[in-house]
């Protein structure tokens, strides 16, 4: 019988852990280590067996419309080779034996177990090319439970005994650091456990707060049934709201309420710039600590090289994680923030459907960024815990940056073209703007826009406004991206207040040129 599915949230704790706990939980992982990447081979080796049955063939050159045939022959290939989840299960108990079994539990070597077996169903379905094994050097860095009453489990306190509470795992107990004045950690306490992830975190050093020797942090990830907490500052909107998603901006635009043009996470932008002179530092340490590796053009030779890392090349490429690990922090808590803004302009939010695989091809470093795509599927999920709807039409058919409203015509524009404006007398207005204003007005069952002339009369205010703002924002120095469509000249710095005039004086026997 199948489970029934109930609403899930992560409640994260920081743990304690001394010199003991901390040797043991690295011999822990790097047990489960080598565990997943024999799961991993075997998931692999299974799949190639299966692939080169003849029956296996037959079965890909039935017609799709066939369904039945397929996937009866299909299932049965898979059960003869033992290609499913359950049996990976099974290989998992056989493999858990010597000195893994006394690191790694039954329960934890079986959703390792299920870990491999979607990783290679990945490639079985054609969604990857192939499976990553697991490094020494890169290592596995998360592992969990089933349940919450055998392997790694989380045990609380009762309020009577102290409110304290452990992570527990094998002969450890990891106390955990609980604040209950926190309103999130307490109402995610509060509710039933299902079961815990174990998750280390590469810090900056060995002598970062909360790092053991080797520079790893733990924490535990509490999975949680119910609902999380709402903060009363996030409030639901009422109404239709438009998105229009690029890789660096976002253009929202509400049936009613103040429209809003802005750079998408442009808080980043200092980390980024941190980050790029870290690479930069290990490019040149690289370079000088292996120069033999290297032509006369400074770029790498071919074939089978061997690289020398020095103490200061180690030492920068673990701050260059560590930056790493802060702008995802960063950016995924301007995800958030952004998504609350959203949702409180609107409940039923209209968008076009995107390829943001697509995007990585030809705006690669804008989308790793930025993450345009983890953005949306965040607002996915907070639209439809407040009871919302978010609808993602697709763009073949509305062509929302082509069409004008007034004439009711399509016209391909070229990407340099930022603004529209037509014959019939609609614009000039924001392309970003116009597109998400239409989506606003989209009707689901024709894919049409459907706008009265007094609709549009005081849309136009808003979006007028909107530019008026990027303008004034411009002026005042921010650097804005080439899709807002604002010439650069704009955006400059104010002028600085120093004198231009200079004149010479002889000071403690030299010249100065001093302002006047």
């Amino acid at each position: 019988m199948k489970r029934s599915k109930t609403p899930t949230f992560l409640v994260e704790l920081p743990l304690q852990v001394n010199a003991q706990q901390a040797k043991h939980l690295r011999a822990h992982f790097e047990a489960a280590r080598c565990l997943y990447n024999a799961l991993l081979g075997e998931a692999m080796q299974r799949l190639k067996l299966m692939r080169a049955d003849p029956r296996w063939q037959e079965a890909r050159r039935l017609p799709r419309t066939q369904k039945q045939e397929r996937a009866a022959t299909f299932s049965q290939l898979r059960e003869e080779y033992g290609f499913s989840e359950y049996a990976m299960h099974a290989f998992a108990t056989q493999a858990r034996t010597s000195w893994i079994a006394d690191h790694v539990d039954s329960n934890t070597a079986q959703k390792l177990a299920t870990r491999a077996f979607q990783a290679v169903l990945r490639v079985c379905f054609g969604q990857a090319r192939q499976v990553r094994f697991k490094s020494r050097g890169r290592g596995l860095d998360s592992v969990e439970g089933k349940t919450n009453t055998s392997g790694i489990r989380f045990v609380l306190q009762t309020p009577d005994e102290g409110n304290a509470g452990w992570l527990v795992w094998q002969h450890d107990h990891l106390p955990a650091l609980i604040d209950w004045n926190d309103p999130v950690v307490k109402h995610g306490l509060s509710q039933r456990i299902k079961y815990v992830r174990l998750v280390r975190r590469r810090a900056s050093s060995s002598r970062a707060q909360g790092a053991d020797c080797e520079g790893f942090r733990y924490c535990a990830q509490l999975v949680v049934e119910g609902l999380p907490y709402t903060k009363p500052k996030h409030r639901v909107g009422t109404g239709t709201l438009g998105l229009d998603l690029g890789p660096s901006t976002i253009a929202i635009v509400p049936q009613e309420g103040e429209a809003r043009l802005l750079p998408f996470c442009a808080e980043l932008k200092p980390k980024q710039q941190a980050k790029r002179r870290l690479q930069r530092k290990l490019d040149r340490q690289r370079r000088a600590n292996n120069p033999q590796n290297y032509d006369q053009r400074g770029r790498v030779s071919k074939g089978r090289l061997a690289w020398k890392d020095s103490h200061g090349y180690e030492k920068t490429r673990r701050r260059l994680a560590s930056q790493d690990r802060k702008l995802a922090a960063h950016r995924k808590s301007l995800h958030g923030r952004l998504v609350h803004e959203v949702v409180a302009c609107g409940t039923t939010i209209m968008t076009e459907q995107l390829s943001y695989c697509a995007w990585q091809k030809q705006y690669g470093k804008s989308v790793g960024a930025h993450a345009p795509g983890m953005f949306l599927e965040h607002l996915r999920r907070t639209v439809a815990r407040t009871g919302g709807s978010l609808h993602e039409v697709p763009t073949t058919t509305t062509k929302l940056s082509q069409y004008c409203h007034g004439c009711g015509q399509y016209k391909r524009k070229p990407l340099s073209q930022r603004w529209h404006q037509c014959t019939c007398g609609i614009g000039p207005v924001q392309r970003d703007l116009y597109a998400a204003f239409l989506s606003c007005s989209l009707d689901l069952r024709t894919l049409v826009p459907s706008i009265a002339q007094a609709t549009w009369e005081s849309a136009e205010t808003r979006l007028r406004a909107a530019i008026e703002d990027v303008q004034a924002r411009a002026t005042a120095g921010e650097v804005l991206p080439q899709s807002f469509g604002m010439p650069r000249a704009g955006a400059r710095l104010p002028r600085s207040r120093a004198s231009d005039h200079q004149e010479l004086r002889f000071r403690h026997d030299r010249v100065e040129a001093v302002a006047r």
